[in-house]
């Protein structure tokens, strides 16, 4: 018995004419239960049809056979019977009639045999204790036959002789053995399918744990080939003749077409391995270059910080030097000499700019700052905004229309009046005249949103990546200092990240530009009022001070300066020399001013230890122009008050009235 296995996928219907058959076209697919299970419906399913059909037919045939048998022979009887009866029954031999019917019983195919005619003759031989249902009547005609009268003189086609019924004989066979015989040939059938289909079933059971179990161990293959397990082999066992494979991975012992896709997977999986160690390779060389660019990129970043920080203190030490000589002349230069000093002090005041926004920048990387969170009314910071540049804004002709709309921010008061000041001061730059610069907040679910506007020229798309780079500018290919630096926005994208945000930017040629940058929102009620206005400065007359230098440039201008002011002025170039001067008997200095870098080891932070140690109320000061990371981390663990060169005169007039203010009130 053959039979046609179907497909267990069924082809999608999308047929693709023949001029695409190279294209890949996508089909979809449709796979439902079990392969096992498919394959044993698949063979059991026909065998069991076939198998009850061949039964019922020969069984159907037996049973005709066996019951055509019975009844040819019941009727027999009854025929033969008949045919030995005819004459006695006819001459009314009621002996002779009992002798043929006892005849018939002694045959043994029929229990009871009745003879009668109609003249009330009636012959009987066999019980009659049997119920009838068990009996089956045969009845078969007693004919006398007639004589032929003139049978040579007979026309032709005439019949010579006539029969004439002249009785009727019964017989009853008993079905008993017949309905025995017929249910064991029912029962035959039915165990010959029973064992059929036994039988067929082991069989395809099977040949389908056969045909499953090889393609569960390439499906396992697969998965563990999709998971990245490139060492996962096939191994399939078929049966038949044996046969050496030279792969290793497969036994197999004929070219069964499940050897061969297991074949092919592993020669698959070896392909996928020797691509996986390629790919490793690839992988370990690719990182170890990138690990090393990373290291020199590194290197890069910190051999530039330690540029900046020896450039800029390098820098600010004559630069520091020579602000204190400008304010020292300048009150007493000649009319003729003036603008000369003026034009110097610019200079000078551009450099110190150019040197700040690089300890701004230094700062931030280094990761000394922290912010003080809390919260800001947007009123009063918008309006110191506004204070400060109000000026730059009527120069420029251009109007600033600030809206609060009453919200306030939980943030660092001073950071955000640096990011929204350096964005306004940029858009009132970037605004032509007679435009307009919008400053404001919204409020955007929790947090607010402050934005900065102007109808200025707007923002290339190629530039608005590269805005926040340092010293990036757009429309200052002439580097004119008087546009700034490039380094603004760059602080500005630090210190956003700092607080925790980041600042967004929307522009377009023609069309303006927008800065955003999204802070948390705070109740109004629960931000603290403004702080009151600080005194005016207190006079310098008579102040104590102490300056510690290795530049003799600096201490001069330092003394020049210092005593204009009217305060009394001691120098020392070494920590000795302020240690002697400090230790002095009767000595009470009210400020020290210390440079951090000495010459030779000698640091100024021993001496400001020193200071705290001989002299506890006197104002420790650090001035210096290192701006490295790890300068900056170390004054701001020990705590010490840091002025960065070139020191501003009117910041340093400042910070000596704060110590002379107790001063004068103690007095």
């Amino acid at each position: 018995m053959t039979s046609t296995t179907p497909p267990l996928i069924a082809p999608s219907s999308d047929v693709q004419p023949d001029d695409a058959a190279a294209t890949p076209v996508s089909r979809d697919v449709v796979v439902a239960g079990n392969l096992q299970r498919d394959l044993f419906r698949l063979g059991v399913v026909p065998c069991v049809i076939v198998a009850l059909a061949l039964t019922g037919w020969f069984t159907h045939s037996r049973l005709d056979a066996l019951e055509s048998a019975f009844d040819a022979e019941g009727q027999a009887v009854a025929r033969q019977v008949a045919a030995m009866s005819d004459l006695s029954l006819y001459a009314g031999d009621v002996p002779a009639l009992q002798n043929v019917a006892n005849a018939a019983l002694r045959g043994g195919q029929v229990t009871r045999v009745e003879i009668s005619n109609s003249a009330g003759v009636f012959v009987s031989a066999g019980p009659k204790t049997a119920p009838m249902g068990e009996l089956r009547m045969f009845t078969a005609p007693v004919t006398l036959r007639e004589a032929s009268r003139a049978t040579a003189f007979a026309p032709a086609g005439s019949t010579t002789a006539g029969d004439a019924s002249i009785g009727l004989v019964q017989t009853f066979r008993d079905t008993t053995a017949y309905a025995h015989e017929r249910t064991r040939l029912l029962m035959a059938g039915i165990g010959i399918a029973l064992l059929a289909l036994l039988a067929a079933w082991a069989w395809v059971r099977h040949t389908a744990r056969a045909v499953a179990q090889p393609l569960r161990r390439i499906s396992r293959t697969v998965a563990a080939l999709e998971a990245g397990l490139f060492d996962a082999r096939c191994n399939v066992v078929t049966s038949g003749s044996d046969e050496d494979d030279d792969d290793a991975g497969i036994r197999r012992r004929t070219r069964h077409e499940f050897a061969n896709l297991a074949h092919d997977i592993n020669r698959l999986a070896e392909r996928l391995q020797r691509n996986q160690q390629i790919s490793d390779e690839q992988v370990r060389e690719a990182t170890a270059v990138a690990l090393q660019r990373m290291a020199e990129a590194e290197q890069a970043a910190l051999s530039r910080a330690r540029f900046l920080a020896a450039a800029s203190h390098d820098l600010r030490q004559p630069l520091h030097a020579m602000g204190l000589f400008i304010d020292g002349l300048l009150p007493t230069a000649s009319p003729t000499q003036r603008p000369a000093v003026l034009r110097l002090q610019e200079a000078t005041d551009f450099m110190g700019v150019l040197l700040d926004d690089l300890l701004e920048i230094s700062r931030l990387d280094a990761q000394v700052l922290t912010p003080a969170i809390a919260g800001v009314s947007l009123a009063s910071l918008f309006d110191q905004l506004e204070a400060q540049h109000a000026a730059a804004a009527a120069a420029a002709r251009v109007r600033v229309v600030w809206k609060d709309r009453g919200l306030a921010v939980n943030t660092d008061p001073a950071l955000l009046l640096r990011i929204v000041g350096n964005l306004v001061s940029n858009a009132i730059r970037h605004t032509p005249t007679d435009g307009t610069v919008l400053v404001v907040a919204r409020r955007r679910g929790g947090a607010v949103r402050i934005e900065v506007r102007d109808n200025g020229v707007g923002i290339a798309p190629i530039h608005q990546t590269r805005i926040f780079e340092e010293f990036y500018q757009v429309a200052n290919t002439e580097r004119d200092r008087r546009q700034g630096f490039g380094l603004g926005l760059a602080i500005c994208a630090r210190i956003a990240l700092l607080l925790g945000t980041r600042i967004k930017l929307r522009s377009a040629l023609q069309a303006g530009s927008t800065f955003s940058l999204d802070l948390p929102i705070a109740h109004p009620r629960l931000v603290a009022a403004p702080a009151k206005e600080a005194a005016a400065a207190a006079p310098l007359a008579g102040l104590h001070c102490l300056v510690v230098d290795d530049d003799p440039a600096i201490l001069d201008g330092s003394r020049t300066l210092l005593e204009l002011w009217g305060c009394q002025v001691d120098c020392a170039s070494t920590r000795k020399e302020a240690l002697t001067r400090l230790d002095k008997t009767n000595a009470h200095f009210d400020v020290v001013l210390c440079d951090l870098q000495l010459d030779g080891e000698e640091d100024g932070m021993e001496v400001i230890e020193d200071t705290r140690r001989l002299q506890p109320d006197a104002l420790a000061v650090l001035v210096s122009g290192a701006t490295g990371p790890e300068a900056l981390q170390r004054l701001r663990k020990g705590g010490v008050m840091l002025l960065t060169k070139p020191v501003a005169p009117a910041k340093l007039r400042a910070l000596l009235s704060t110590k002379r203010a107790p001063i004068l009130a103690a007095c």
